[in-house]
């Protein structure tokens, strides 16, 4: 007895829901991706050939380039906090579009009497704009000093720890500078800290 032939039909494929999941994974990493953050002291970072990730979380940077100090501090809302202390400090008052300006800025290096100046301007113009830097010596009064001490009592307010701190210096920057900022973390008894390097080759032998 003939069998009977059953006709072929090709598969179809429903995609519609794995073109969800790509769209949801894709708006993902765009939500939750930090753009990278041009480093205005221009440092370029000595070689080392080991490597150890320094932590993009409840970290302070100072990065030091041509003898000026910036600052930068990983959690918005620290910096938002440590901004009206220093500003409560200093007398200087600013503005709610000042402040969330600040919070959204990772890395400066001004001192607190053209802050406001510099919060006010716009992106063009602080494309060209090149910053003094933070006053720093090694007194308490400083105002590299606060900017650490207050920043760092932010942190404990709002997170319950204590800021770790990163030293990020020019390879051809002189050593008084470093010093200096390395002087200033250990008068507020901050003894641990990292050196930011970049990794080189192990030499052959």
């Amino acid at each position: 007895m003939p069998r009977v032939k059953v006709a072929r039909k090709s598969t179809a494929i429903d995609m519609t829901a794995m073109c969800d999941v790509a769209f949801l994974l894709l708006t993902f990493f765009i939500l939750t991706a930090k753009p990278k953050v041009e480093d205005p002291s221009k440092a370029e970072v000595p070689p080392s050939i080991k490597m150890m990730p320094v932590g993009d979380v409840n970290m302070c940077t100072l990065s030091i380039g041509h003898g000026h100090v910036f600052y930068s501090v990983t959690e918005d809302d620290v910096r938002q906090e440590a901004l009206k202390e220093m500003g409560a400090k200093y007398n200087v008052s600013f503005t709610p579009e000042e402040i969330n300006r600040f919070k959204l800025t990772q890395v400066f290096g001004v001192p607190m009497s053209q802050l406001k100046s510099f919060l006010d301007m716009s992106s063009e113009d602080l494309k060209h704009y090149t910053q003094p830097g933070i006053p720093a010596d090694t007194t308490n009064n400083s105002e590299l000093s606060n900017w650490v001490l207050l920043s760092r009592k932010a942190n404990v307010a709002l997170h319950g720890k204590d800021l770790d701190f990163s030293i990020k210096g020019d390879k051809n920057e002189e050593y008084p500078t470093i010093d200096m900022v390395i002087g200033i973390l250990e008068k507020q008894k901050k003894f641990k800290f990292n050196l930011i390097t970049t990794l080189r080759t192990v030499p052959k032998k």
